[in-house]
């Protein structure tokens, strides 16, 4: 029935949503526990898998196939977009950092562009390409997961998490060269005797508080305006 369809349809447009909340929210835990390197590596395996599911869902003529796949793919989407901006700010020299940073802004914006562009029917949008289409994600995954193996961890994480300054320094050596990169070192060490001090606050309590009321007020409102300004229709 037309009412089912455009049920289905609204489901599978908005699961990835709900699977990139769940993602994100889970990302901290996560990147604590077992570091932003280990983090990315696993993610990029939910998306090859995810990837694979939706390239099958149309042999297997499983539309169920496509939901979770939608799925786990917003789940690797949230996860993804909050470690890897800060591995790529903690692995970068300090007067590249950023640079590095605002260059995840504009590959995400080059990635939305390549999609809405493959998706055309004349490209990988038509009724017998578009497999391919929803399996494109896993690629670039691929490509991060041959690579990422041959980078360090993270040098904060190693020295604030762990307390391995040797690693540290070997990481910073093997990223940034054999230079003398105390001042680097001692920065971090500040960082981490900053933080004994602060109390961590949850999205809850973050809410509660009084004196980051406009900070919110201020994201959320800018937030909401980049989805009313066109971007999703160009």
């Amino acid at each position: 029935h037309q009412d089912n369809l455009l049920f289905l349809w609204s489901i599978t447009v908005s699961i990835f949503g709900i699977g990139g909340l769940l993602g994100s929210s889970g990302s901290r835990y996560l990147t604590v526990k077992y570091g932003k390197k280990k983090c990315l590596l696993c993610n990029n395996l939910l998306m090859i898998v995810a990837a694979s599911i939706m390239g099958c869902s149309k042999i297997a003529q499983s539309f169920e196939m496509i939901l979770i796949g939608r799925f786990m793919c917003g789940i690797s989407a949230g996860l993804c977009a909050p470690l890897h901006l800060q591995y790529v700010g903690e692995i970068s020299p300090r007067k590249l950092r950023g640079f590095a940073n605002s260059t995840s802004s504009f590959f995400w914006s080059l990635g939305k562009a390549v999609g809405q562009i493959s998706g055309q029917r004349e490209l990988l949008g038509s009724q017998s390409l578009w497999p391919m289409l929803m399996a494109s994600c896993g690629l670039p995954a691929l490509v991060q997961l041959v690579f990422l193996p041959f980078f360090p961890e993270s040098p904060p994480y190693l020295l604030m998490r762990k307390g391995d300054q040797e690693g540290c320094k070997k990481a910073i050596r093997q990223l940034w060269g054999e230079d003398h990169h105390q001042a680097e070192i001692d920065d971090i060490m500040k960082e981490k005797s900053t933080m004994k001090n602060t109390k961590i606050l949850s999205v809850l309590e973050l809410m509660k508080e009084q004196a980051f009321r406009w900070q919110l007020y201020m994201i959320v409102i800018l937030t909401a305006t980049v989805q009313l300004c066109g971007i999703n229709a160009v």
